[in-house]
């Protein structure tokens, strides 16, 4: 791309153009039957049962604890737990959890039945990250001229202490209730939200608001069933709410503007490492969004070995949004996710 200004950076590699299709960041059938990158399928299957067991065991013994510390190591379990269950909704959104295309998506959508969230519209918003990534329409660590400083400083500040996570697990009751307010327009005055909402796809919404609905009736069949006192319920999930929020930015922040490079890999415990299956791959997951989970560090170790510390980089980002006068494109504005 031939910038128009000398502040105009490419947010597009230099690389060909399959590399920057729209459809380019989900696995494609042809993937399927590539044998350098097969996709763990048995072994997705058996952590997924291991992780809904761990959860109904969390819950039972939240409704059953008897002291306040006993909810706040809950909580710190769950934190562990639901993050693990995040990295495999994420594998299911990349099409990369499954080889079947159809069996993919149910299991996505059932373990994000515990996230919770309706699939349908994370996966479109993560879809969507891939394609945003450092542009002007994904830089929550930074603002322009004539944006609203302190929206931004909100936003960022609401990733590092968990109100991110609430707003989509609030999504539930909005698209149950009242799906006129994820209409694009209602996000003009937010650019990064107004990017979010116009590359939604209206095909899947009838099937988002089922999403919402069984989540709703999930949990409130948890709360009811196991009889978990509701603030002990948030108490738990919250903690896996917060360290999720917490992360979800960490990967980005201060990263070169660039769509795939844009991004770090990071250093946890080994055991978590795996745990979470390897997410904090992350610069080597956007350079190679259709690569399984468990290729990810031999790649990491051949491209981009470098890996700084998880927490240094989320306390860094305390220092908040800094004003920029370089403007990346969105290439892929306008682009319904499919």
């Amino acid at each position: 791309m031939t910038p128009s200004s000398p502040k105009l950076a490419a947010a597009a590699p230099t690389g060909s153009a399959n590399e920057l299709s729209a459809g380019s960041f989900q696995r494609s059938p042809s993937q399927d039957d590539d044998d350098r990158h097969p996709i763990p399928q048995t072994l997705n299957l058996v952590i997924m049962g291991l992780l809904v067991a761990c959860t109904a065991g969390i819950f039972y013994a939240t409704a059953h604890a008897e002291a306040w510390w006993q909810i706040v190591g809950l909580a710190l379990v769950f934190g562990v737990i639901g993050n693990a269950n995040y990295s495999l909704i994420h594998e299911a959104e990349h099409r990369m959890l499954h080889r079947n295309r159809r069996v993919n998506d149910a299991l996505g959508a059932a373990m994000a039945l515990l996230f919770p969230a309706p699939y349908h519209l994370i996966r479109q918003g993560h879809l969507g990250h891939h394609q945003r990534n450092r542009s002007d329409d994904e830089a929550f660590d930074l603002y322009f001229e004539g944006e609203n400083a302190f929206l931004r400083w909100l936003q960022l500040y609401g990733i590092l202490t968990g109100a991110y996570w609430m707003l989509v697990a609030l999504s539930n009751v909005v698209v149950v209730v009242a799906p006129g307010l994820l209409a694009q327009d209602k996000f003009k005055f937010n650019r990064p939200s107004a990017a979010l909402m116009d590359s939604l796809n209206p095909r899947y919404w009838k099937l988002i608001r089922l999403e919402g609905l069984l989540a709703i009736a999930l949990h409130a069949s948890i709360i009811l069933g196991l009889g978990v006192p509701p603030l002990r319920y948030l108490a738990v999930y919250f903690g896996f709410g917060f360290s999720w929020s917490a992360m979800q930015y960490v990967h980005h922040f201060g990263t070169e503007r660039h769509v795939l490079l844009g991004a770090r890999n990071l250093r946890v415990l080994a055991p978590i490492d795996w745990i979470w299956l390897h997410h904090n791959w992350h610069r080597t997951h956007h350079r190679h969004p259709t690569v399984p989970w468990i290729h990810l560090p031999r790649l990491g170790r051949e491209e981009d070995p470098q890996r700084s510390f998880l927490l240094w980089g989320y306390l860094r980002m305390w220092r908040g949004p800094r004003y920029s006068d370089e403007h990346v494109e969105n290439r892929f504005a306008g682009r319904i996710i499919q």
